[in-house]
């Protein structure tokens, strides 16, 4: 029996994130995007519809040239003004008690050891319910906010993106045993010291000492989200990801993608369904095609153009002026999302796509304008195609999302397509997947116990730590026995 698709919802603490220009209609909440009311009545809501999680996506730069103007993006709201997903998830977590709570963090803006105890204490406020976006960010803007040059050669991205994953893979596994915290009250004892360890970690960009602060949460690790869709983000995701976020224009292109991520996955050890893949993608719902139809126009004649292309990046020379709609992508440099490229040419076999075709893609994505029955015998199309779920694109916030929870959602249930409960997994994960923590299959699992050789000094030698441990190549050691690499600049940050 098939299983039901999974739904999130696709967010961004923005007026204008993917859809452009429908913060100027009336009816859209998304300009009040900095207040609370907004995001906890959308989360209640959310959570009647049985969404599975809240993806929030984030940015740490502006869209376009490093030096060039950004007129257009602040005349669009286009990504600023933008607040800090992360911050929001905790209050999200208060007034829920089901739904998935989904942010986006990427390698340059929080080192390693800060960003693991964020997670850890909102995996623990929110009962397990936390997941992480893994991104290594596209914006030349984002890296001079965290003083580097430029960015990061694309490939050189991921590999920064290993380590960084390593690091908080040894915090939230490795640095505390399962039995550890006591809460001994007789004998004085809130932890075990002899469980809890240092990770100490010498690598290119970091040095990480540890113990990790928060005792483990109801994942331990976040559910792990990516995006990539070049060759290097794929294996990426093969490796890492649990669910990952694909924007594919038609299921033949999107079985071709998940068919090749799954079989690297099992190159990788583990097994092709330890990935879940979400399609982005919009919905134009009404109780008649003409009804959806006059939707759309009015969608439609909101939308921006400027925004899009804005948004799109590429083509867009240091100066701010962009290159012909014809021009074929493969002659732009592209040192930003590559997948999206990729995809639109498997798309148009027999032709290059041009840049008009990258800024049609992002204006109308997958739409599914129609019915509920319209709409339904789509999803199944895509279903078909190995999708897992769908993240699902707002025009307007909140209507967006009532309209599918209203109008689509029982039709969806009726075919099996959507679920009818949440069950009775507490934990994101185990909704997913049937399981709280990680599998022993996954690369972060090798940390369990890897550290566990110093327990005895820790317990015993006054905390002095002893010994080394080499553990799946990656090595732990003592830095009495080890004459590490200069510490990079901002030691446990981005050199």
């Amino acid at each position: 029996m098939t299983r039901p698709l999974l739904f999130n919802a696709f967010l961004m603490n923005t007026p204008s994130h993917i859809q452009h220009g429908q913060w100027r209609h009336p009816d859209a909440g998304q300009v009040e995007y900095q207040g609370l009311d907004l995001w906890l009545d959308l989360a209640r809501t959310l959570e009647r519809g049985l969404f599975d999680a809240m993806f929030f996506a984030d940015v740490s730069g502006l869209y376009g040239p490093a030096d060039g103007s950004y007129v257009d993006n602040v005349h669009e709201g286009l990504q600023i003004p933008s607040n800090d997903p992360t911050v929001l998830l905790s209050a999200l977590a208060a007034v829920t008690e089901h739904i998935g709570l989904a942010t986006t963090s990427n390698v340059m803006q929080n080192p390693p050891f800060n960003f693991a105890r964020q997670i850890s204490t909102l995996d623990h406020l929110s009962k397990g319910r936390i997941a992480w976006n893994i991104v290594t960010s596209t914006q030349e803007n984002a890296a001079r906010n965290f003083g580097l040059p430029g960015l990061v050669e694309h490939d050189a991205r991921y590999d920064w993106a290993d380590e960084y994953v390593d690091v908080v893979y040894k915090l939230w596994e490795g640095s505390w045993d399962e039995g550890a915290l006591l809460k001994d009250r007789a004998g004085g004892r809130f932890a075990d010291p002899a469980r809890i360890h240092k990770i100490h970690h010498v690598g290119e960009r970091y040095r990480v000492e540890g113990p990790h602060l928060p005792a483990p949460s109801p994942q331990r690790t976040p559910l792990l989200f990516q995006a990539g869709g070049s060759p290097r983000g794929i294996a990426f995701a093969a490796r890492h990801a649990e669910a990952v976020f694909i924007a594919t224009p038609n299921p033949d292109v999107a079985r071709q993608h998940i068919d090749g991520a799954r079989e690297q996955a099992v190159a990788n050890g583990r097994h092709g369904d330890d990935i879940r893949f979400f399609q982005g993608m919009s919905f134009v719902i009404g109780s008649t095609e003409a009804e959806a139809q006059a939707k759309n126009r009015d969608l439609l004649d909101y939308a921006s153009d400027t925004g899009y292309a804005t948004h799109a990046s590429i083509g867009v020379l240091p100066d701010g002026t962009r290159l012909p709609a014809d021009t074929p992508l493969k002659d732009i440099p592209n040192n930003g999302g590559r997948g999206h490229v990729e995809w639109l040419r498997a798309a148009t076999p027999g032709r290059e796509p041009v840049l008009g075709d990258l800024a049609r893609n992002r204006m109308i994505g997958q739409s599914l304008v129609g019915t509920p029955e319209q709409i339904a015998d789509r999803l199944a199309e895509w279903q078909r195609a190995g999708v897992d779920g769908i993240n699902v694109v707002n025009w307007r916030l909140p209507e967006s999302y009532t309209d599918f929870i209203d109008h689509l959602l029982p039709t969806l249930q009726e075919r099996g397509l959507a679920k009818t409960s949440y069950g009775e997994a507490t934990t994101l994960r185990g909704r997913i997947f049937g399981h709280d923590r990680l599998p022993d299959r996954h690369p972060a699992a090798r940390y369990r116990g890897a550290f566990g050789d110093r327990a005895a000094g820790a317990a015993g030698a006054g905390g002095a730590e002893v010994g080394s441990a080499e553990v799946g190549g990656a090595e732990a050691s003592d830095t009495k026995a080890t004459t590490p690499t200069p510490a990079p600049a901002f030691s446990g940050s981005p050199a």
